[in-house]
């Protein structure tokens, strides 16, 4: 089967290289990308998290530094995904970002911190519970930059706001929420029931059960489901432990990703093309809606951003067996294949 590249809205990192690491080197993220190429992604949206505002200028710097001179960066990273720092720092919301260093929505330091960049952040993730967050929105959208709600527990009302506001997407929905939360009037409930915005998922098994995934796809509808990995540098590597933002993560044998001793997931290690064999496996998807979830779908939410900013990344292509392995990816001139 010959089909479009995939496409990764969040990772944050790969094969042991970090992206949010202030020495990322053109070479560590040749050697990222390319080990990404070999699982189909031949677009991608390196992640920044949550860090005072200094640190992320100084990461999105490196990362931008990465890009620009690498050799597969400007054929696969048409622009970032910054994941913070306006979220929710209450326990549970928070996930693994540090709540120390969030604080609210401001169009002001948004600017600031994607000011000068060569590739522009195209996704922005934040709270639509916090004070400043439709502003930030609609200035956002003005930028030509896709907003997502993430990290976050707003109520209907709120999500509502946020969607007039300019907001498109969810960023992994079912995840970066609290463990108990009323059983109706809940933010997972008022982002699955708004047909204003489409969800991302993180198809790992770990982060979401198969069978909550299942309902949730029947919430959103495959058309406007996105698969992601939300991906660290302890992606496509063997257990054990890496570097993450400033944290120390493992990688545990049961593929789970968390800072050593705590309860909260931190990333995680999945590859894309395996989020594309569990959505299938599990029934939940044929292997053409499944591929869509991590092609089409989510280039077609980007569209319009790039076209704005002018950029015409190409998509890539991929060649896949007939058990969903990807034999073959190519992208601008580039190509990787995968013994078989």
């Amino acid at each position: 089967m010959h089909t479009p590249g995939l496409t990764d809205l969040q990772v944050n990192g790969y094969a042991g290289v970090d992206f949010n690491d202030a020495g990322l080197t053109p070479d560590a993220l040749d050697q990222a990308l390319h080990a990404m190429l070999l699982a189909g992604v031949t677009r991608c949206l390196p992640t920044l998290i949550t860090a005072p505002a200094d640190v992320l200028r100084a990461r999105f710097a490196a990362l931008d530094r990465a890009v620009a001179l690498s050799r597969l960066g400007p054929a696969m990273v048409p622009g970032f995904h910054l994941e913070g720092p306006f979220l929710n720092p209450a326990e549970g919301y928070a996930g693994c970002h540090p709540p120390e260093a969030m604080v609210f929505p401001s169009p002001a330091l948004l600017d600031t911190l994607i000011a000068d960049l060569r590739r522009p952040v195209l996704l922005l993730t934040l709270a639509a519970d916090r004070d400043g967050a439709p502003e930030t929105i609609a200035h956002a959208a003005r930028r030509n930059i896709l907003v997502a709600l993430g990290h976050t527990g707003p109520d209907t009302a709120a999500v509502q706001q946020a969607v007039a506001a300019g907001a498109r997407l969810c960023t992994h929905l079912g995840n970066g929420m609290p463990r108990m939360l009323h059983k109706f009037t809940n933010p997972l409930w008022a982002q699955l029931a708004e047909d204003g915005l489409t969800a991302s998922f993180i198809a790992d098994g770990i982060h979401i059960p198969p069978q909550a995934l299942k309902i949730m796809l029947r919430a959103k509808t495959l058309d406007c489901a996105i698969l992601v990995t939300d991906a660290t540098s302890a992606a496509a590597t063997p257990p054990g432990l890496y570097d993450f933002a400033g944290m120390r993560i493992e990688h545990a044998a049961d593929g789970s990703v968390r800072v050593p001793g705590a309860e909260s997931l931190a990333g995680s290690a999945l590859r894309l093309d395996q989020a594309v064999r569990n959505v299938v496996t599990w029934g939940l998807a044929t292997a053409e809606q499944a591929i869509a979830m991590a092609s089409t779908t989510p280039n077609a939410l980007l569209a319009s951003a790039l076209d704005a900013h002018g950029i015409a990344a190409a998509s890539g292509s991929v060649d896949w067996s007939s058990d969903l392995h990807v034999l073959r990816a190519e992208v601008g001139g580039y190509s990787v294949s995968n013994p078989r």
